[in-house]
């Protein structure tokens, strides 16, 4: 089975190549991502790492990003001294953690997983221990850790429905890889009960929470808010609509209802930040068939010539901040059948919470926002108006559901500390075991 991985995975990597030769040219940081994937990682970083009994923290992209951000936190706390290394597999992950893990002592791009390229990372950086966020799952890489005897985390872990069963179809490797992982720190009794369904011992799952209840990134001050108002142009609205995480096929919904708005708030101010910030400029024209101006947030608060209607984010990790600055909050990704996004970050401002019908990968946490009337549900353009409107009409309404949010919050935090404390008790472990040895 190993066999047939690493032939597809060969293959898959030439096939990609040409695709990564076409984004050198229009997203920075693509050539820094390949050189460090095929092992080639900064020696300034190694120095701090390599051999240095470091904490192995593994996050693909943004949303694993804001997961481990908390996590890593209270590690540093737990383990004060320790070095830290984060990774992830894409460049705005990357910049978002350049942006909030400023503990971490290095930040690398996570190696192709080829068997080779895999043992020869993991040899140079030796961690005692490797926490891989939310279902990282990497055959070669696992196996590398295994033959270092190295004990794997896994943290906030989250299984979907559709991981369930594509994960079926490799049972002989995803053995060894849930036999690697000491550990298991699910978000929820479900996915405690996908992953035990999938193979791993019942007797190393555990249910710590979503770290991502932590989060402390997006905290906003009322100076810190002010700035950031200030720096978009928008210190003078009278209200603001943010929508997050959109994604291509979802704003021909998300515009005719900002009309609607418009047509009742003359001087409403929206924010939309699209899941790829390079959609900006077809994002720019889309709006203009909608009349409204719309200017990238890059070019804020710059001389315009008209106040424009709509800023369109086109920077990384900014995002949750912007959300404080929201009298209503959409998360994209849910009108059309993507999934959704993450709504914690709203929530953590105290905002209504608008979204679509399609929030499947985020099940846990839109069934408990919903069922305290957090998050609304619509389900088309017209729905979208008319709940905005609703809202904006009732700010009595607006802030009750803002005081359940915070409190909602509140009530969830603790799943990284308890992470933390379990990563202390495996090094514990593994200390004994190899004084044992000795």
């Amino acid at each position: 089975m190993y066999f047939i991985y690493n032939i597809l995975a060969v293959i898959l990597v030439i096939l990609v190549l040409p695709v990564f030769a076409v984004r050198f040219v229009r997203e920075k940081g693509i050539a820094e991502r390949v050189k460090q994937s095929f092992g080639d990682l900064p020696a300034e970083t190694l120095v701090k790492i390599a051999g240095k009994e470091a904490i192995w923290v593994h996050a693909a992209s943004v949303g694993e990003i804001v997961a481990a951000s908390p996590i890593v936190k209270e590690i540093r706390q737990e383990l004060p001294g320790t070095p830290i290394v984060v990774s992830v597999v894409t460049v705005s992950g990357y910049a978002m953690a350049k942006r909030i893990i400023p503990e971490a002592d290095g930040i690398i791009f996570f190696p192709l997983d080829l068997p080779v390229l895999s043992y020869s990372v993991v040899a140079r950086i030796r961690p005692q221990a490797f926490l891989m966020v939310e279902t990282e799952l990497w055959p070669n890489f696992l196996k590398a850790i295994r033959k270092f005897n190295i004990p794997a985390m896994m943290v906030n872990g989250r299984i979907s429905d559709k991981s369930v069963n594509r994960y079926i179809y490799f049972r002989r490797i995803l053995s060894d890889m849930l036999d690697t992982v000491v550990t298991f720190c699910m978000q929820s009794n479900i996915d405690a009960q996908y992953i035990t369904r999938l193979g791993a011992d019942p007797a190393r799952v555990v249910v710590t929470g979503n770290t991502k209840f932590d989060q402390s990134y997006t905290e906003l001050s009322l100076e810190d808010k002010n700035q950031l108002l200030s720096s978009l142009g928008l210190s003078s609205a009278d209200q603001i609509l943010v929508a997050g995480s959109t994604h291509r096929g979802e704003e021909e919904l998300l515009f005719p209802a900002f009309n609607e708005v418009r047509a009742q708030f003359s001087h409403t101010q929206f924010i939309v930040a699209p899941r790829e910030p390079l959609r900006a400029g077809e994002l720019i024209e889309l709006a203009a068939k909608f009349n409204l101006v719309a200017v990238r947030r890059t070019s804020m608060p710059g001389k315009l010539a008209k106040k424009p209607d709509m800023i369109i984010v086109d920077t990384i990790g900014e995002l949750g901040k912007i959300y404080g600055l929201g009298d209503i909050v959409y998360v994209g990704g849910s009108l059309i059948p993507h999934g959704g996004h993450n709504i914690l970050e709203p929530a953590a401002h105290g905002k209504p919470i608008l979204v679509g019908p399609h929030m499947f990968n985020f099940k846990e946490s839109y069934a408990l926002f919903s069922e305290r009337g957090v998050c609304l549900t619509v389900h088309d353009s017209a729905g979208l108006a008319e709940a905005m409107l609703k809202l904006l009409h009732n700010p009595a309404q607006r802030q009750a559901i803002g005081q359940e949010a915070l409190m909602i919050i509140n009530e969830n935090r603790g799943a990284s500390h308890k992470s933390a404390l379990y990563l202390k008790e495996i090094l514990q472990r593994q200390k004994a075991l190899v004084n044992r040895q000795q």
